[in-house]
């Protein structure tokens, strides 16, 4: 009873574990990407004046290089001069040049964050009134292109590449060791390194192009290399390669060793060094991810890192040892094929390795989360909740891998002794009651048997190969007593002792083929027994579909290593509405207050009569909040296809400037931060759309400010 409670138990920990963690925490390394969160001048202002510098600051520090702070004029020339310099802390500036005339100015920023993310974005600032301008507000991160799309499958290769290597080797040195000797198991491990080793070295020649032009042709530019290895994440990648080449080695040892025959002290001794070297190969190679990217920024950097090792380590032991698990399963020829102790094995490694993994999710998600509400608000989140389902997902599917486990381990498996009941009855009518009786002595008992089946099997083989032979000598022998008694002599004497040397040396050929024979038939029952398990085909399926989840998983989680966290970009939220222009009070000495515009249209098709009124409030210089509302002429509101607003100043040659509201509820329209630079009389136009042709356009001036 009690043995049947405590797996049991054990599953429901897991479960309550695995679901609490992944509520509470990512289970991927949070990312803490950097965000502007403030400019002088602000986003959308207009100041009276040109200003002598731009600055910009950010939610953490940043890598800023020469080019990274850039001002265009409305031509798209540059007006910056010199390079960007740290004014304080997370603040950053650049110099313009003198003298520069009114209109609208662009600044441009691309960046590096701390955790090695590049940051890009644009902003635009006018100087005495708002104007036409050839650059676009919009730039573009060159992680958004094809280097970064690169860049990213580079950085899922390398941690697939590092749990199939750690957690394979582990699978081996701590589960199975018979799987050293494996030739599929070795591949899938040797597989793992050449994957990590090859996607180090070309995030090494990408990283220089995803951080700065974005394009193609920089990705083997010298230049760029060297100033990437001066960096912490080349100082890491290089670092990774090394460490890559200390774990050949172990892979070398790990799977020679398999080659020699030792005593069981030389081999605990060969283990625990084993598992020395590995653990600290294995703990580098993860510490070169957590301090160069994630866990090295935001708050207690010194506690983060050993934890996010930790997180590292316990992924490739989880995921890498269940794909190693996958492949012995399958592909593990039937006279080394893992037993039930191996997987039981793997399945306390598992288990550890989730608890393990909700330990170090909960910390990592109190450092990156935030709140509750970034789950469902942000981005991260979202990406968040996917993973949350998958993991609860393979921790089911675990846990029915562990029932078939259990199965497997229960004494007598009566499919299997009837299909040996089966083979039995037909190796013993193949070679006749003779030798089936034969057969049945041989092994000192009637009972089938995994003894009783191979002999059965080996007497059919050797009796067909002795009736062969007795024909043969038989034939031989008529011939000779036909032959004349005056033939007989030394020469025939010599005759009969070269016929028995034939004769034996066929024998000795027919004996090595039915040894061979005796093999492929003894590795065919075997291989053909262990197939026909249903407990052992179940827990193929079910570890099977366990590591087609993982894949999904492991994508996922990389994902989420290249996205904003919810607390950065909350934060970013934040601090971007406090630093908005506000709007003026309605005790300012500017405007008069509050505008209502009521314009009649007809666009001259079925129900094209209406009105629309326009609230535009404050109605004063800079940012405005505008109402659109749209009725028939019964006075019932109304939805058209299409709606859309421009205000002109005609006298200062300034507009029109488009303003698309939004839809908030039938026949209800909303703006907000409507920028009007300048006081003076404006013309506010609408264009109404009721249907595919039919379309018109009013208009009505408005005093402004």
């Amino acid at each position: 009873m009690t043995q049947t409670i405590a797996p049991r138990a054990r599953i429901l920990v897991l479960l309550f574990l695995a679901v609490t963690g992944a509520l509470l925490a990512g289970a991927a390394p949070a990312s803490a990407h950097a965000a502007l969160t403030g400019s002088d001048p602000r986003q959308g202002t207009v100041v009276d004046k040109a200003p002598a510098q731009v600055s910009l600051t950010f939610s953490e520090p940043v890598a800023v290089s020469d080019d990274a702070l850039r001002v265009l004029d409305p031509k798209g020339e540059r007006v910056d001069k010199g390079d960007p310099a740290g004014a304080s802390g997370t603040t950053y500036t650049v110099q313009l040049l003198g003298g520069l005339p009114d209109g609208t100015y662009t600044v441009t920023y691309q960046v590096v964050s701390a955790d090695s993310h590049p940051v890009a974005g644009a902003f635009t600032f006018s100087v005495g009134a708002p104007s036409e301008t050839s650059v676009e507000a919009s730039a573009q991160s060159p992680d958004d292109g094809l280097i970064g799309s690169l860049y990213g499958t580079g950085r899922y290769l390398s941690y697939a590449g590092f749990a199939v290597m750690v957690g394979g080797a582990a699978f081996v040195l701590a589960c199975w060791r018979p799987g050293s000797g494996v030739r599929a198991v070795q591949r899938l491990v040797v597989s793992g390194w050449l994957t990590l080793t090859a996607a180090t070295l070309a995030l090494l020649l990408l990283r220089g192009s995803y951080t700065s032009s974005g394009k193609i042709g920089d990705v083997f530019d010298l230049t760029l290399l060297s100033e990437v290895l001066q960096t912490k994440t080349g100082a890491a990648l290089v670092s990774r390669l090394l460490l890559l080449a200390a774990a050949a080695l172990f892979i070398a040892v790990l799977f020679g060793s398999a080659q020699y025959q030792r005593n069981d002290e030389e081999k605990r001794d060969l283990s625990f060094g084993l598992a020395v070297g590995g653990t600290v190969v294995a703990a580098g190679l993860a510490a070169s991810w957590a301090m160069s990217e994630h866990a090295s920024q935001g708050i207690q950097p010194g506690l983060a890192m050993p934890v996010d090792v930790v997180h590292l380590l316990a992924v490739a032991a989880w995921l890498g040892g269940l794909t190693a698990l996958l492949v012995a399963l399958y592909r593990a020829p039937a006279d080394t094929a893992v037993d039930t102790a191996a997987v039981q094995r793997f399945s306390r490694l598992a288990f550890g390795s989730v608890v393990a993994l909700v330990v170090t999710g909960i910390y990592q998600s109190w450092r990156q989360l935030g709140s509750w509400s970034a789950f469902t608000d942000t981005r991260y989140g979202q990406l968040l909740l996917v993973k949350i389902g998958l993991v609860v997902a393979m921790v089911g599917i675990a846990y029915a891998s562990r029932r078939w486990t259990a199965r497997l381990a229960e004494p007598g498996a009566p499919v299997t002794l009837r299909e040996e009941q089966k083979e039995t009855a037909a190796a013993r009518s193949a070679t006749g009651g003779g030798a089936g009786q034969e057969s049945a002595g041989a092994t000192g008992t009637g009972k089938p048997g995994a003894g009783t089946e191979t002999t059965a099997a080996a007497s059919a083989s050797v009796s067909a190969a002795s009736a062969d032979t007795d024909t043969d000598t038989d034939t031989d022998t008529d011939t000779e007593r036909e032959k004349p008694a005056a033939v007989t002599g030394p020469a025939e004497v010599r005759s009969e002792e070269s016929g028995a040397g034939a004769k034996a040396g066929g024998d000795s050929a027919r004996a090595a083929q039915l040894a061979r024979q005796r093999a492929a038939v003894a590795t065919a029952r075997q291989k053909r027994l262990r197939d026909a398990d249903p407990n052992r085909f179940g827990l193929r399926r079910s570890v099977l579909a366990e590591a087609g989840t993982a894949v999904v998983l492991l994508a996922i989680t990389t994902v989420l290593t290249q996205t904003e966290p919810g607390r950065t970009e909350q934060e970013a939220e934040r601090a971007a509405s406090s630093s908005a222009p506000s709007l003026p009070s309605a005790s300012s000495a500017q405007g008069t207050g509050a505008v209502t515009l009521n314009m009649p249209f007809d666009t001259g098709g079925k129900n094209g009569k209406g009105v629309v009124t326009i609230d535009l409030d404050p109605a004063r210089v800079g940012g405005n909040n505008m109402h659109v509302y749209v009725e028939r002429t019964d006075g019932k509101a109304f939805d058209v296809p299409e709606l859309k607003v421009a205000l002109t100043l005609s006298t200062k040659d300034i507009g029109p400037l488009p303003v698309v509201p939004d839809r908030l509820a039938t026949g209800h329209l909303s703006a907000s931060g409507v920028q009007i630079p300048m006081a003076g009389d404006w013309t506010v136009e609408v264009t109404v759309r009721t249907s595919d042709i039919d379309q018109v356009t009013v208009s009505k001036n408005a005093q402004i400010g």
